[in-house]
């Protein structure tokens, strides 16, 4: 079966959903900021204040490269992972990836406490989220084979929407090729 991707904002659900996808297919999980973390000795957050973005995006890049090339995985992306257009290619190409799309308002209700968000750490991180998502929409769109709507339905409900939308596709998920955009 080839793997699957998850691509939205920050908060959008992607490692959890992400995690009980996997669960539900019987597939390893990948979680690609945990594994960048894990390599840095860091926190993502301490890495950006100390490295800058720049820097963080080159490491994501090659972080994406090796982890969308396996088979059989579910991967949970970093919000910005679409920033870079090898990483959207690489993604559509290798991947079934799903857009998770959560408005900005949303996102800012589930994460209004995280202090973890180093793109949030700003005055207004509403305003914030509602440029990301006005920015980075378009990319999403641009590498998802899908677009499942986060809203407000349960974690277990997102997985069974996003597992219907893998099996209405001819093949997507018995043959492991792409499904239709």
């Amino acid at each position: 079966m080839s793997s699957i991707a998850l691509i939205g904002l920050p908060g959008s659900g992607k490692s959890t959903i992400g995690r009980q996808l996997a669960r539900r297919l019987s597939l390893s999980f990948s979680d690609s900021d945990h594994v960048i973390e894990h390599r840095l000795g860091c926190s993502i957050r301490e890495f950006f204040e100390r490295e800058g973005e720049d820097r963080f995006r080159d490491i994501e890049e090659s972080v994406i490269d090796e982890l969308s090339q396996g088979q059989g995985r579910v991967l949970s992306t970093g919000g910005g992972a679409v920033l870079r257009p090898a990483n959207r290619q690489r993604l559509h190409d290798r991947c079934q990836v799903v857009y998770l799309r959560s408005s900005p308002e949303e996102v800012f209700r589930r994460l209004r406490h995280d202090r973890n968000r180093p793109l949030l750490q700003v005055a207004d991180p509403l305003q914030r989220l509602k440029d990301l998502y006005s920015a980075r929409d378009p990319l999403y769109r641009e590498a998802a084979h899908y677009v499942i709507d986060t809203g407000r339905p349960s974690v277990a409900t997102l997985v069974n929407m996003i597992v219907m939308q893998l099996e209405l596709a001819p093949g997507a998920v018995a043959r492991g090729g792409p499904g239709p955009v």
